[in-house]
């Protein structure tokens, strides 16, 4: 028999695809994931379902687009602009037999440890196929702050004559993860290591914070002004502030944050040598979404690719991927190959050897080929449905890519944008009345698809 692997999933919370040193920052330092991505293939053209959190986590999950499960908008989540919101649910529904349930069910322990963000107490992780739930609950951030007391249900907090200390958030997730792995039998596992971070609010170490000013200061950055300030919001909610775009990555406080969440996932590769199961433990690590470049401190910048975090554009939604699978991986493969959040859960099962379940994972495609070394992989189109606003600046909208190019719709006017992201990654040029058929063509593709999938849109306001 097949040993099967054990899975280490490590979903970060909003960092962006130029936040790590192997993917391009001169800024953020992240040597453990640097080695992690020269140990095994990184993916420069893969992507979040959603340019916000939740339903890009329950398209994780489930296999399926958050269209197809009427889960568009971050839980929680409520606006308006010009247009009128659809309405979405606000859990992950419990008829979905997410990938935790599937591996249970073939003989893996299954550990969630993070954060959740799909829905209050009757859908938190133990109701979704894990056997231990660690810090996952219906909160998006930690409310309370990143150093202890945290108040986070499913965390006990540490006694009061600990606290002086204050132990960060990031560090605590990891000790506890690295208990099960310790304490774990022989049995395979796999363990979603959602971290809170990098999300705000920004707060990271002392030391690490003083150590990026003085790099900031070496490196030229302290006296330039990393800021643009752009249109007003057209949230109704914010229309009175004006988008807050940065343009460089010179914040040190964020900075601080990535240094901390590169040196626990040290540790956790670490743990794995320790106890001799490095080997035999596929470790995935991924975003949820683009970085936060636009509003709520504006602390990433996303460049060369355009805005960011809850924008349909580039920055919302392509995200760093790097996969490590020892004797099975070709170390240091760089992929161009194209990937969506939905695609992980066939991937795994694969992996594992277990039968696919085409009903269930529906949206998703498995990319083992190009784990196992194929070059072409013939994905066919991916697609967005965010019908909301972002707290970021962005706007109702669908889009899809084929091959290199890509069309978005814009539901405040209805208009389309096209590029040929191979030759215009950061989506400056809008090439529509150039390539008419090819957006006549996609177009179709994509009205078709929202049609399949029941797609809710956003209504006018009657006074519009």
């Amino acid at each position: 028999m097949i040993k099967r692997p054990n899975f280490l999933f490590i979903l970060v919370d909003d960092l962006g695809w130029m936040d790590l040193g192997c993917y391009g920052s001169s800024f953020y330092e992240t040597p453990n994931l640097d080695k992690l991505a020269s140990e095994g293939i990184s993916f420069t053209n893969a992507h979040a379902s959603c340019p916000v959190c939740s339903p890009t986590r329950a398209s994780i999950l489930t296999g399926k687009y958050p269209a197809t499960l009427g889960l568009t908008q971050f839980i929680g989540g409520n606006t308006e602009g010009k247009l009128i919101e659809p309405t979405y649910i606000d859990h992950l529904p419990l008829n979905e037999m997410s990938l935790a349930a599937t591996l249970k069910e073939n003989g893996y322990q299954t550990w969630h440890v993070g954060k959740w963000h799909l829905g209050g107490e009757a859908y938190y992780p133990e109701k979704h196929g894990f056997d231990v739930n660690i810090a996952g609950c219906e909160y998006g951030i930690p409310i309370h702050g990143y150093f202890s007391p945290w108040r986070i249900p499913n965390l006990e907090d540490l006694p009061i004559k600990k606290r002086r200390n204050k132990k960060y958030l990031t560090d605590h997730l990891t000790d506890e993860a690295i208990k099960l792995i310790l304490a774990s039998d022989d049995k395979p596992f796999y363990l979603n290591m959602w971290y809170y971070s990098v999300h705000i609010p920004i707060q990271a170490k002392r030391d690490y914070i003083r150590y990026y000013r003085e790099k900031a200061k070496k490196q030229g950055l302290k006296d330039l002004d990393p800021f643009e300030i752009g249109e007003n919001f057209p949230c109704t909610h914010k229309k009175d502030h004006f988008i807050k775009r940065r343009v460089i990555q010179s914040n040190p406080k964020y900075a601080a944050m990535i240094h901390s969440l590169d040196e626990n996932i040290g540790r956790l590769i670490e743990t794995l040598e320790d106890v001799g199961k490095r080997d035999d433990t596929v470790i995935i690590f991924y975003s949820d979404n683009g970085g936060l470049s636009t509003a709520e401190g504006s602390p990433t910048c996303n460049s060369p690719l355009s805005e960011g975090k809850g924008w349909m554009y580039e920055g919302g939604t392509r995200v760093p991927l790097i996969i490590n699978w020892s004797n099975i991986v070709e170390p240091g493969r760089l992929s161009k190959a194209l990937i969506t959040s939905t695609d992980f859960y066939p991937t795994i099962l694969e992996m594992a050897n277990i039968p696919l379940m085409s009903n269930q994972h529906c949206d998703g495609m498995s990319f083992l080929p190009v784990l196992k070394g194929k070059i072409k992989h013939n994905r066919g189109p991916i697609f967005w449905h965010y019908p909301h606003y972002g707290n970021q600046g962005g706007t109702p909208g669908s889009s899809i890519i084929v091959d290199n190019y890509k069309l978005i719709q814009f539901y405040e006017d209805n208009h389309l944008e096209l590029y040929n992201l191979e030759t215009d990654i950061g989506e400056k040029n809008n090439i529509i009345s150039k390539e008419p058929k090819i957006a006549h063509q996609l177009s179709k593709i994509l009205r078709d698809w929202t049609r399949k999938s029941k797609a809710l849109f956003p209504r006018r306001k009657k006074n519009n």
